[in-house]
């Protein structure tokens, strides 16, 4: 046996294979920053549109919503390392044709959506996999402090890639600053190639299509926290692809920072500062408070974020508010994500995290960038945005009306979870 079991103690990255999952992920994050400031500033650049630019936000979202029921069935009947090498070298393939586009002076806002859209589809299908994979490097009750590490360690790539990218725009195109994020994918892949152990558990039998796919949302219909957080998810995600939609048209007309100009990297970077603080605190309000009690603080915290960024016009004032948002944003998101892999039986375990990810980016994320773009172009940027945060206040009503109140610190894990 591997001597790196789920029964051994120390740190966590002291498991090489867990530090390679760690190392691609981040990697891959890294290209991933790129592109989150890269594709809308495209578009905006070559729209001037608020509609057109969170049409990103909402491209991404929708290839999350058409494909997540099936994306998490593949990665719970195939191998998810094969599944996650093949999706990294596919999503290289297709975000290099818009760095190609763009040399040849063929580049559309319409090529750029299409190109959202499909290497989205594509990610769907790793992320399926890749959440599906940590349980089986980590026991469930250490979840907490692997998803921390991986938050904390993600969001100061975040925190730091889109500044870095800011002051590249002055320099570079956009379009060629993409050529990083593809690099990236293939930097993944080699990087899940070496991990050693399987990724899944052995299968006692085939899993057939739809029945398959239903036997994973209907988990979460009877799950008793798990159904209440899926409605809460959608709702938080409403209100983050409200601010990602129109992020760089809200910095342009609100705090009047545009293309070329320095701070605009830290626009992005200002909510990868926030999601750090916020990953670092999630792991110790978990184990402090448990996952359902640390939600029910959180989520009115992520709503007064939202209302301060959204009627801030100076940029500091922005920037702060903006990381204030993140750093709530990022312990409800990732204590949700830790609470479906804790309980949820390994053989299920792609088809649940994927139900509960299409609810939210696949579901929330692109209606509240589609809805704040559509706004926005009829009314101010900053009162587009602050109507959206009526699904925090939503969210928040729900979680405090509902049995979550009085639902346990610790909740029952699966018989097949290693504790």
């Amino acid at each position: 046996m591997h001597s790196y079991s789920h029964g051994a103690e120390g740190p966590l990255l002291r498991d090489p294979d867990l530090r390679r999952y760690v190392a691609a992920r981040l990697i891959s994050l890294a290209g991933t920053s790129v592109t989150f400031v890269v594709m809308p500033v495209l578009v905006y650049s070559l729209t001037s549109s608020a509609t057109w630019t969170a049409m990103v936000a909402v491209a991404e979202g929708v290839a999350y919503l058409l494909t997540g029921l099936w994306a998490g069935l593949a990665a719970d009947r195939f191998e998810r390392k094969r599944v996650m090498i093949g999706t990294d070298v596919g999503a290289a393939l297709v975000l290099f044709t818009i760095p190609i586009a763009a040399w040849f002076d063929q580049l559309t806002a319409f090529h750029v959506l299409i190109v959202a859209f499909t290497a989205q589809m594509i990610f769907v299908f790793f992320d399926a996999a890749n959440l599906g994979a940590l349980p089986t490097l980590v026991p469930r009750r250490r979840l907490p402090s692997a998803n921390s590490v991986i938050a904390g360690g993600g969001t100061v790539v975040e925190a730091t890639v889109p500044a870095l990218t800011g002051a590249l725009l002055v320099v570079m195109s956009p379009a060629s600053l993409l050529v990083i994020d593809a690099v990236t994918f293939l930097a993944s892949a080699l990087l899940v190639r070496a991990i050693i152990r399987p990724l899944n558990q052995a299968r006692t039998g085939p899993l057939r299509g739809k029945a398959a796919i239903a036997e994973g949302v209907s988990f979460i219909v009877k799950h008793p926290v798990l159904r209440y957080m899926t409605v809460i998810g959608f709702l938080v995600a409403f209100s983050g692809g409200s601010l990602v939609g129109i992020l760089v048209v809200w910095a342009d007309r609100n705090l009047g920072i545009q293309e070329g100009d320095w701070r605009l990297g830290f626009v992005f970077a200002a909510w990868g500062v926030g999601a750090v603080i916020g990953s670092f605190l999630m792991s110790r309000l978990v184990y402090r408070f448990g996952g359902v009690r640390t939600a029910l603080m959180c989520l009115p915290a992520t709503g007064v974020g939202g209302v301060i960024t959204a009627t801030s016009t100076y940029w500091i004032a922005g920037m702060v508010a903006l990381a204030a948002w993140g750093a709530a944003y990022m312990v409800v998101a990732a204590n949700s994500v830790t609470l479906r892999q804790q309980v949820t039986p390994e053989p299920l375990m792609s088809r649940v995290m994927t139900v509960g990810r299409m609810t939210s980016f696949g579901a929330g994320f692109p209606a509240g960038a589609l809805v704040v773009g559509l706004l926005a172009d009829t009314m101010d940027t900053g009162s587009a945005l602050l109507i959206c945060q009526v699904s925090i206040a939503a969210a928040t009503a729900i979680a405090w009306l509902s049995p979550l109140r009085t639902a346990p610190r610790h909740l029952p894990m699966p018989e097949d979870a290693t504790t």
